[in-house]
C-alpha cells in the first residue's frame, strides 16, 4: 500500500512538532523515520496510524483520503516501543486479541484463528511458546509477540515506535535482522521510528531524517551518506570530522589542512570528511598519530594536526598496527561535504 503524507503541520499548544510535512511511501517499502528527540518522528507515526490528528495536511492511502478516519477505520499494525502486552493472557491469547475482539462476520472463526496464531508464531520463530505468560518471556520474545500481534490482523500498514529501545546492544542487532527479514516474508508496508542512525541505516531500504518537525531529507542509507542535503543531516548520518573554515576557489582552507570543495561557494564555510574519506598519503597535510584502536578488520586512528585540530582516520587493520603512537603521517581527504557557515 501507498501512503502519501501532504504538507502535513501538527501543533501541540505554541510547540510545532510538524511543520509542513510530506512524504511518499512506496508499497512493501520499509522506511525509518530517524531524528533526534523532539524532531516530530513519533508525531509524524502517531499521525499515519490516527492516533493524532493534524491541524492541517492530508494522509492519503492508496489515494484515498484518510486523515480524518479513526485508528480502527485504516488497518495498522501499531507496535510500541514498551509492547503493551496482555500480562493475564498467554502469547497465543495476545497474538489473537485483534481478531479475537472483531464482532459478527469480520471475526473469524476459531480453527482459523488458531491457524493465524501458529502461522505467525512460526514467523517470528516463538512456535512452543504459544501457552507462556509475557512475564515467562524475555525481552527480545516479547518484543516478537508484540510484532506477531500487530500482524495478525492483516494490517494494510505496519507502524513501529522505537521498537528496539527497550533492549540491550545484543539483542537489538539479533531483532534488527529478525525484523527485516519478517518485513520480506509479508510484504507489509513498514514504517519504524528510531534515533539510532545504525539501526536505520543497517534495516531501512529508505531514510527519512527529521529535525524540528521538517524532513531535511528522504533517501536510501547511501544516498544521506554520501550525498547529504545539508549540514544537519551530514552531521547527524554517519561519523563525520567537522572543520569549520574558508572555501576560496573550489578549496577549503582551516589553517593548514586543505580539503576539496568543487562547487562550493566562497566564503566562511562547515566542512564533514567521513573517517573513511581520510587516506594516509605521504603527499597530504601532516599530523601526529595520538591513539590507535583496533576494531575487527578496521583501525581507527586519532590524528591532531599541527595547529591541534583532532580527526579521526579509519584505515585497514594493518595499516593501523603499522603505525606508533607519536608517529607524524600525511593525509589526504578523498571527498568532503563543504556547507555555507
Amino acid at each position: 500500500m501507498t501512503i502519501s503524507i501532504r504538507s502535513v503541520a501538527k501543533a501541540f499548544g505554541r510547540y510545532p512538532a510538524l511543520k509542513d510535512v510530506s512524504v511518499d511511501i512506496a508499497p512493501g517499502e520499509l522506511l525509518a523515520l530517524l531524528g533526534p528527540s523532539g524532531s516530530g518522528k513519533t508525531t509524524l507515526l502517531r499521525t499515519i496510524a490516527g492516533l493524532e490528528k493534524p491541524d492541517a495536511g492530508q494522509v492519503l492511502f492508496d489515494g484515498e483520503d484518510m486523515t480524518h478516519a479513526s485508528a480502527a477505520g485504516r488497518r495498522v499494525g501499531f507496535v510500541f516501543q514498551q509492547y503493551a502486552l496482555f500480562k493475564h493472557m498467554t502469547v497465543a491469547k495476545n497474538v489473537a486479541f485483534g481478531l479475537d475482539v472483531r464482532g459478527g462476520a469480520d471475526r473469524p472463526p476459531k480453527a482459523g484463528i488458531a491457524a493465524r496464531v501458529e502461522q505467525l508464531l512460526k514467523l517470528v520463530e516463538l512456535d512452543g511458546l504459544s501457552d507462556r505468560y509475557p512475564a515467562q518471556l524475555s525481552g527480545g520474545q516479547r518484543q516478537r509477540v508484540a510484532l506477531a500481534r500487530a500482524l495478525a490482523v492483516a494490517p494494510r500498514v505496519l507502524l513501529l515506535d522505537e521498537p528496539f529501545g527497550a533492549l540491550d546492544a545484543t539483542v537489538r542487532k539479533s531483532l534488527r535482522r529478525e525484523l527485516r527479514r519478517i518485513h520480506d516474508a509479508t510484504g507489509v508496508t513498514t514504517l519504524f521510528v528510531t534515533h539510532d542512525q545504525d539501526e536505520a541505516l543497517g534495516l531501512a531500504d529508505r531514510v527519512a531524517v527529521l529535525n524540528g518537525g521538517v524532513i531535511e531529507q528522504v533517501g536510501t542509507p547511501e544516498d544521506l551518506q554520501d550525498h547529504p542535503a545539508n549540514a544537519f543531516v551530514c552531521s547527524f548520518v554517519g561519523e563525520s570530522n567537522r572543520l569549520e573554515g574558508v572555501v576560496r576557489g573550489g578549496r577549503f582552507t582551516v589553517d593548514d589542512v586543505t580539503l576539496p570543495a568543487p562547487g562550493a561557494v566562497d566564503g566562511p564555510s562547515v566542512a564533514f570528511v567521513r573517517p573513511h574519506d581520510l587516506a594516509l598519503d605521504d603527499e597530504g597535510f601532516r599530523a601526529v598519530v595520538r591513539r590507535i584502536g583496533i576494531d575487527g578488520a578496521v583501525a581507527r586512528i586519532a590524528i591532531e594536526t599541527a595547529r591541534g585540530q583532532r580527526l579521526e582516520v579509519r584505515a585497514p587493520r594493518e595499516q593501523g598496527r603499522a603505525l606508533s603512537i607519536g608517529a607524524g603521517v600525511g593525509l589526504t581527504a578523498r571527498v568532503a561535504h563543504v556547507f555555507p557557515a
